[in-house]
């Protein structure tokens, strides 16, 4: 999902159809930095997730990988990603991939989650980001069209993420993440969806 919808930043960026070299390399570069996030979130929630239905069979959690490993593989995955983009598609690019990275896998994971019921509105930001990544890849700016692309994202994050938390709501009580259906009952979750 999320590098399809960079693609698609970067097709509305161009005045023609990018280049295929930028379309891959900029894919590779954005989708190691996600997997990177993706993996920190991971080593950061590996007890949560170890009792949650939808993610105990996640490695970490199934004893399957050490944390150590986890982590650089993480790393592993941020460096070469970041250098991909400063080196191959441009330092714009990179710093806002970083940065998203950093929302999610620090920002959202480690404080926004575990804090407030507006975790998901507040930290949907970082999962918005890739149509503007796509756009700066063809671009090396930011323009407001990449930036209504990141809103529409944004807005449509909230009750998507809602309606799955319905559906895990006991998990998610269990565990003391204050998702909206948790702190707010599922009629009014449903209501702000």
């Amino acid at each position: 999902m999320m590098l399809i919808t960079a693609i698609i930043g970067m097709l509305l960026a161009s005045k023609s159809l990018p280049s295929l070299y930028l379309v891959i390399i900029s894919m590779i570069g954005i989708g190691l930095c996600a997997s990177s996030a993706a993996t920190i979130n991971q080593i950061i929630d590996r007890n949560i997730d170890a009792n949650m239905a939808r993610t105990s069979n996640r490695p970490l959690p199934q004893g399957e990988i050490t944390t150590f490993n986890a982590s650089l593989f993480a790393f592993a995955l941020m460096i070469v990603g970041t250098a991909i983009l400063v080196s191959q598609v441009n330092t714009l690019t990179a710093v806002l991939t970083v940065a998203s990275l950093i929302g999610y896998a620090f920002i959202y994971t480690v404080f926004l989650k575990r804090a407030t019921p507006q975790n998901i509105v507040i930290g949907g930001l970082a999962g918005a980001a890739p149509p503007l990544l796509g756009w700066t890849s063809v671009t090396n700016s930011i323009d407001p069209n990449a930036l209504l692309l990141v809103l529409i994202i944004f807005v449509w994050t909230p009750p998507h993420f809602w309606a799955l938390a319905i559906y895990r709501k006991e998990d998610y009580a269990r565990e003391s993440i204050p998702m909206l259906p948790v702190t707010h009952g599922v009629r009014f979750t449903k209501l702000k969806i």
